[in-house]
């Protein structure tokens, strides 16, 4: 029998506050194994070069000439500009600066996708709908909350897959209930256009804070972000908690509409915030506002929805991303 062939890779998730460097194995269109993460933060370094640089000397070692890079933001043209970050990238140059002869350049949130595709179920939790892996064929909508909202498609066929960017998170935020109509037009007053990334994602829980105060006439007793999360998941203010409540009940409404526009078969909910949620996602109001979608409520409750909770998606999704690219 003969092996296939292993190439060592440096995967790298590059965001606005943090650069994630791993090394990792790929063959055959998969990835075999990822090492240990190196997280480095960007302020302290002038460029994605300098930053490569600091991780060699962490491992002490040449690194490989092979290189799966997700960037926060779009990675088209000839100068990337990241989101949140003073780093350009000129794809061109990385052979030259970086000495990686092969490599791949994706969304940061595409490679999320990447890693729900090879991902074992394992690596996922059940959240609402039958309690099943995710299918091996078929498409598959990937959400993920974070900095932003994530959105992607991954279809699965034949015993591959593609993934397909996209900017789903910025459709319309779609008010569902008198309340909601009230956050609405508060949020309006700050933004020409409230797409749902405004009220579904980690400052979104702010923006419905802000506008709950404002219609109950109620001063905020959180202004700093990770006190108002905390204070949320504690319940030790209870304007923090009922914004919780209703960011969950449009997370659930944003992911069974991207489900449905999809045609998916599945929903994985992903990124940093999705995973810090998993335990208290299935008691929420997610899946109550998933499935109400008039008269399709009987199929989107036959649709299996996990999150996903390994530890850095990002990284693994870089290197599948490189693996599905150059491994075939």
């Amino acid at each position: 029998m003969v092996r296939p062939a292993v190439t060592e890779i440096v995967a790298i998730d590059i965001g606005g506050t943090h650069a994630r460097f791993a090394l990792a194995e790929v063959a055959n269109g998969r990835v075999l194994g990822l090492g240990e993460a190196c997280t480095l933060r960007t302020a302290d370094h002038a460029s994605l070069e300098a930053a490569w640089e600091a991780f060699g000397a962490s491992a002490g070692r040449p690194l490989p000439n092979a290189a799966a890079i997700a960037a926060a933001g779009p990675v088209e043209g000839d100068l990337l500009k990241l989101t949140n970050n003073p780093w350009v990238i000129r794809p061109s140059l990385i052979p030259g600066t970086l000495g990686a002869e092969r490599h791949t350049l994706v969304n940061d949130f595409g490679a999320v996708a990447h890693a729900v595709a090879q991902l074992g179920d394992e690596h996922f939790t059940h959240l609402c709908g039958p309690d099943r892996p995710l299918p091996a064929e078929g498409v598959i909508s990937v959400v993920g909350p974070g900095t932003g909202l994530g959105v992607a498609q991954l279809l699965r066929r034949g015993g591959g897959y593609q993934v397909v960017e996209t900017e789903g998170g910025h459709i319309d935020f779609a008010p569902l209930d008198p309340i909601e109509d009230r956050i609405l037009l508060e949020l309006r007053r700050r933004h020409r256009r409230v797409s749902v990334e405004r009220v579904a994602s980690g400052p979104g829980l702010a923006n419905l804070y802000e506008a709950l105060a404002a219609i109950e006439g109620r001063d905020l007793a959180c202004r700093d972000e990770k006190a108002l999360w905390k204070a949320a998941m504690t319940g030790e203010d209870s304007l923090a908690a009922a914004a919780f409540d209703r960011f969950c009940l449009s997370l659930g409404a944003v992911a069974g509409d991207i489900a449905l526009a999809q045609g998916a078969g599945a929903v994985a909910i992903a990124g940093g915030l999705g995973l810090r949620l998993a335990g208290r996602l299935p008691g929420s109001g997610f899946r109550d506002r998933f499935v109400a979608k008039g008269r399709f409520e009987r199929r989107m409750d036959e649709i299996p929805v996990r999150i996903v909770t390994y530890a850095q998606p990002g990284l693994f999704g870089a290197a599948a991303a490189f693996a599905a690219e150059h491994g075939k």
